[in-house]
């Protein structure tokens, strides 16, 4: 009797464990394709009451200098008309429906990969690849300069850890520059997750260990730009003396090539899997998680782990989701920023009073040794960043519409709206992390400018087109970043042949069109981030100038981390396709310089 009662309940259990699971999958399918609407911006819920007067934080935010209110004029269309904040008017509705490729032949080239895209990364230790054992001492290492300069400078000394036979202290980031950041390193990049990821390489810890505090350090200048020889002979010996080495400088410490093979991947594997930003941040720039209050209705333990698979499946992207809802999209790295223009003397378009207080800056900056620049040399030696009036009709040239939706990747333009009109006027959608989040999503990395670089990096690496207006730190960070995922596409302006251009144009003797077009396409029909190997040192120099016109590691890992996938005729293509590779080399390293 108790069993056929049994029987009966598992009968009438059964279906109601499928209707159960069939209704959280449909839930669940509800949830993913209306995501936007079930997780509004917190923008949208603080604007339902119009008479509400803002919070102490909303009205410091709302007196922002004019440098930031060129941000705050199209809101993303991921707010609706009723959440879309008051002093966010919305982009046209045609400009919403606006996908990138238009379906016209010419547009899609536009949004087109390069060609040759069979590399893939191959970063694995070789066979004969040991994990490390016991450690001779400990490197100390304090970064200096931006977010990219860190990154790569952390990289390297990760691989120099690994040379010297060092357990490597978790770098501390650099407080002192421009920027006065107080971020720690666990503020920017995943701690646990980089000591983790290095186990089998280098030995991490986070703190020298209580009973070397007073130890004698001893404090070393890394030579610039250094063999793997100097660092195992002469830095290593310093073992015998000490039990702490103190890195004084850590960016450009490394040369970028003639090092074994497992060093140069072991630079990939720090830079591009190990060098993980913070959670929090990850979450911010590219990938969030679904979390839902309440699964009490999940009664069936199938169905729940089910639904555990899929909620941990990355599935709404913030930034880079909302800039994706304009349709494709390009990343601008528009650096000009005050920092930027001071430190390289650059004032072309800015006013007296302008260029006068970028001196002052300059002469005011203690660590920044040159000080008297000649501004028009420097432009027309292809040195200075193009203006966002230049980026505007290198744009047009190029092709892309007015309607092309672009993130803006930087800190504050200098001159703000004046100096941003010109680029707006032809491309309304201008798009950057303070209009697509709201004040309390970015509450949390405000005045923190590291974090506020790691958003822009991560869009910058995540959009369908990256152009650079300088080839700075981050610039070439994010083109060996895309290399590596895939040659995606980065078009490099070729500033000095720009400006040459530009020069005519401002003096009457070529208009915009398209005999401007062709020639500026010309240019940069081999600039667009296809495969190609790492330049080497310039023909003619010497020593540490040859050393140092050598294209950097980080801005194209190729060949040391990217190999071709295997094919019928490998040689013959690898053969035909290390011609193609060096002659666009060449071509590229001599407009460079």
């Amino acid at each position: 009797m108790i069993q056929r009662r049994r029987r009966r309940m598992v009968a009438v259990d059964k279906p109601r464990k499928i209707l159960v699971c069939t209704a959280c999958v449909i839930a669940l399918v509800g949830l993913l394709t209306g995501y936007v609407r079930v997780f509004p911006s917190p923008r949208a819920s603080n604007s339902s009451d119009p008479h509400k007067l803002p919070t102490q934080h909303e009205f410091n935010y709302q007196k922002l200098s004019a440098e930031n209110k060129w941000t705050e004029e199209v809101a993303p269309p991921h707010l609706s008309e009723q959440q879309s904040s008051p002093h966010l008017p919305k982009a046209p509705v045609s400009l919403h429906k606006f996908n990138g490729a238009g379906g016209n032949l010419d547009s899609e080239k536009l949004w087109k990969l390069p060609e040759a895209r069979d590399f893939v990364p191959c970063i694995q230790p070789s066979s004969n690849y040991t994990t490390p054992d016991k450690t001779r001492g400990y490197l100390l290492v304090r970064t200096n300069g931006g977010l990219s300069q860190m990154r790569t400078g952390i990289c390297d000394m990760v691989a120099v850890a690994r040379i010297i036979n060092a357990t490597l202290v978790v770098p501390e980031l650099d407080k002192r520059s421009f920027w006065r950041d107080t971020s720690n390193f666990s503020d920017v990049f995943d701690e646990d997750h980089f000591i983790n990821a290095l186990a089998n390489d280098v030995k991490v810890v986070k703190k020298l260990p209580k009973e070397l505090s007073s130890a004698t350090k001893i404090v070393k200048h890394f030579k610039s730009m250094s063999s793997f020889k100097y660092y195992r002979d002469v830095i290593g010996s310093l073992w015998e003396e000490y039990r702490v080495i103190r890195a004084a400088k850590f960016d450009s410490r490394l040369t970028n090539n003639d090092l074994p093979s497992d060093i140069q991947k072991l630079r990939c594997r720090a830079c591009y899997e190990a060098l993980r930003f913070a959670p929090q941040i990850e979450a911010m720039g590219k990938v969030i998680s679904l979390t839902l209050i309440s699964i009490h209705f999940l009664a069936s333990s199938a169905c729940f782990s089910l639904f555990i698979v899929l909620i941990k499946f990355p599935i709404l992207q913030l930034l880079v989701d909302r800039m994706r809802s304009y349709g494709h999209f390009i990343a601008l790295h528009l650096r000009f920023e005050k920092d930027m223009l001071a430190y390289s003397g650059c004032t072309h378009g800015l006013s007296n009073a302008e260029a006068k207080e970028l001196e002052t800056i300059r002469d005011e900056t203690a660590n920044w040794k040159v000080k008297e620049i000649d501004a028009t040399e420097q432009r027309y030696r292809g040195q200075c960043p193009l203006t966002p009036k230049e980026v505007g009709i290198f744009l047009n040239a190029l092709g892309f519409p007015s309607e092309t939706p672009i993130y803006i990747a930087a800190g504050e333009i200098y001159g703000g709206v004046t100096h941003m009109a010109d680029l707006r006027s032809r491309y309304p959608l201008l798009m950057s992390k303070e209009n697509l989040a709201s004040v309390a999503e970015l509450e949390p990395f405000t005045n923190h400018s590291s974090q506020m670089a790691a958003l822009d990096y991560i869009v910058s690496v995540e959009s369908d087109v990256f152009i650079p207006s300088y080839s700075g730190n981050m610039a070439r960070a994010v083109e060996g970043h895309r290399r590596f995922l895939g040659h995606r596409k980065t078009i490099s302006p070729d500033r000095r042949g720009l400006v040459h251009l530009f020069g005519q144009i401002e003096k009457g003797l070529l208009k915009e069109g398209s005999k401007l077009s062709n020639r500026i396409i010309e240019i940069h029909k081999n600039l667009q981030g296809s495969p190609r190997r790492r330049g080497g040192s310039v023909p003619g120099t010497k020593s540490m100038e040859s050393t140092h016109s050598e294209e950097a590691f980080y801005t194209n890992p190729l060949p040391d981390c990217l190999c071709r996938r295997a094919s019928q005729n490998v040689n013959t293509s690898i053969r035909e396709s290390n011609r193609k590779v060096d002659r666009s080399m060449q071509k590229e390293q001599l407009k460079v310089l």
